[in-house]
């Protein structure tokens, strides 16, 4: 889901056995954050859980951190495990600012996330 004006991509993606995986690139903010919105809502909360991949993140505004936060909460509703993987350092300094280093779990790579969610 991208715009050529936009400077952002968001791309779903089924792992075989495992969770899906939301793909973020780019810049999270009040013009790009509703792709991530509708790939969250698109998204199949259940019991393999859900992967956001934030490797390709370059910039993430109050408005993408409120995109994580439904993702979040969507997920808690459902009792659907969420990952957060390839959060950079800078990043994680804004999480941790916010306190969401405290809500959401951490993964260095998407590959270790689909690992930890397939163990449960």
């Amino acid at each position: 889901m991208t715009d050529s004006d936009e400077i952002c991509s968001v791309t779903p993606r089924r792992i075989p056995s495992g969770p899906y995986v939301v793909e973020v690139v780019g810049e999270l903010d009040h013009h790009t954050a509703h792709y991530l919105s509708e790939a969250v809502n698109d998204a199949p909360f259940g019991d393999e859980g859900v992967v956001l991949d934030l490797s390709g993140l370059t910039y993430c505004d109050s408005t993408g951190i409120t995109a994580l936060i439904t993702a979040y909460q969507r997920a808690q509703a459902t009792g659907s495990p969420l990952g957060l993987a390839g959060v950079s350092a800078d990043q994680m300094r804004v999480f941790q600012v916010v306190g969401l280093d405290q809500v959401f779990t951490f993964h260095p790579t998407t590959e270790e996330a689909i690992e930890a969610l397939r163990r449960g």
